[in-house]
């Protein structure tokens, strides 16, 4: 959550930046309802001062009946201060962080400045087939038994593309403990106060969130939660930051309000494996752990010989607790165009510096050599999404013939180091 000392200082910037977000708020009526709540906690004070001063007299009729007036009205504005803190509260929460000041101001969410495209677009000298009718033909995905049994956006990978998603895993996991991020395997769950904290929404129509019925836990969209969560009201040493942190966890999401979105195939599930990076530094640091994070992004793409190019969110396209996200986009030669030809980018990885924003709403500080206690700043990023990762790589590395090449650095992985994978 955003600092509220920063929204009482400056509601107009807070305002305007929120706008340019797409996150509207009134942050005069909130700041009312700020003076309103202290207010009510003075009053509130005073009322238990006095009836603390009547408690301790010889009580007789007269006081008595003040102490049962006190009472009342106490009551009353507890209550009314509840009700007044919750609303707080949810409207606090829907205040985005503040943007970067590199971060272009925009309301179209597509309007994301490209930084830089590595390799060349795959060009074919035959009829190039997407990601599933590739999986049909070489039976590495079963789409309509998954139906069946889980419903639809569900997925089984068989065969080579299920040695695949585990060897991507592998390569990834391996750059990673070379950068020093310790590996952690994460729960599939996660308390609501640990993704409210974070600034992820479990509730109402549009939410990515499944929750589990009569229960506080939810199943993640992504290990940033459990990882976020990790150090919740703690305080940590100075000396001890950075912490560098990867894990491999599944992701489910409902994908709610993603109809009119591409989702072919496996491009956008309710369930897949990821490996999420995720560190917490101290405020001066935190460009540097972000350029860290794109660089390993490059690295592990670049690696697999796939073409990608980098995108800077603009204000409207931002997540609410970031400041800056960087994307790796990669080309798929399968995905359709707005043109409507084959062939366009799609978001496989991105990169977040949340500043201080999930730290305040999990209450995660760092205490420096001299004594003082400031928040951390925090920060995640895709290694590898497995799904779109082996889009991309069926879509580019697919021959005339049918079969699929694999990219040299994920054949060590497989048993007989075998070099494609073909039809049996």
């Amino acid at each position: 959550m955003l600092d509220l000392k920063i929204i009482r200082e400056n509601p107009k910037l807070v305002e305007d930046n929120s706008r340019n977000r797409l996150a509207p708020v009134n942050i005069s009526d909130f700041l009312k309802l700020d003076e309103e709540i202290r207010t009510l906690k003075v009053k509130a004070e005073e009322l238990r001062a006095e009836r603390n001063r009547y408690s301790k007299t010889k009580p007789d009729q007269e006081i008595i009946a003040k102490m049962k007036k006190l009472g009342e009205d106490l009551k009353a504005d507890e209550e009314n201060l509840a009700l007044k803190e919750d609303e707080f509260k949810k409207i606090h929460a829907s205040i985005p962080n503040l943007s970067h000041r590199d971060v272009k101001v925009s309301d179209d969410e597509n309007d994301n400045p490209i930084i830089g495209q590595f390799g060349e677009v795959k060009k074919f000298d035959f009829k190039a087939l997407d990601h599933v009718e590739l999986a049909n033909q070489l039976d590495l995905i079963e789409f309509e038994r998954a139906t069946k049994v889980s419903g639809a956006k569900f997925y089984y990978l068989k065969n080579d593309l299920a040695l695949l998603e585990f060897a991507l895993i592998q390569y990834a996991l391996e750059i990673l403990v070379k950068k020093g991020f310790g590996i952690f395997t994460s729960p599939d769950l996660a308390k609501k106060e640990v993704l409210e904290g974070l600034g992820f929404n479990p509730r109402g129509d549009s939410t990515q969130v499944y929750s589990i019925e009569n229960s506080d836990l939810c199943l993640i969209g992504t290990a940033e939660i459990t990882l976020g969560g990790l150090h919740k009201d703690e305080i940590l040493e100075e000396q001890d930051l950075p912490k560098k942190y990867a894990a491999v966890s599944h992701c489910f999401r409902t994908e709610a309000g993603s109809y009119s979105k591409f989702s072919k195939g496996i491009f956008r599930v309710h369930q897949f494996t990821k490996i999420e990076m995720f560190q917490f530094v101290k405020p001066e640091d935190s460009e540097k752990a972000h350029e860290e994070l794109l660089e390993i992004e490059k690295e592990i793409f670049s690696g697999l010989g796939l073409t990608f190019r980098i995108v800077d969110h603009c204000t409207a396209d931002l997540g609410a607790p970031s400041m800056r996200t960087f994307d790796l986009e990669a080309w798929m030669p399968g995905k359709p165009n707005n043109d409507g030809t084959d062939g366009d980018w799609a978001e496989v990885t991105s990169a977040s510096n949340c500043g201080d924003y999930q730290a305040r709403g999990l209450n995660i500080k760092f205490k420096r050599e001299n004594g003082d206690k400031e928040f951390v700043y925090t920060l995640n990023g895709t290694a590898i999404a497995i799904t779109r990762c082996l889009i991309a790589i069926l879509e580019n590395y697919q021959e005339k013939d049918g079969s699929i090449f694999i990219p040299e650095v994920l054949r060590k992985y497989f048993s007989d180091s075998k070099e494609r994978i073909v039809k049996k």
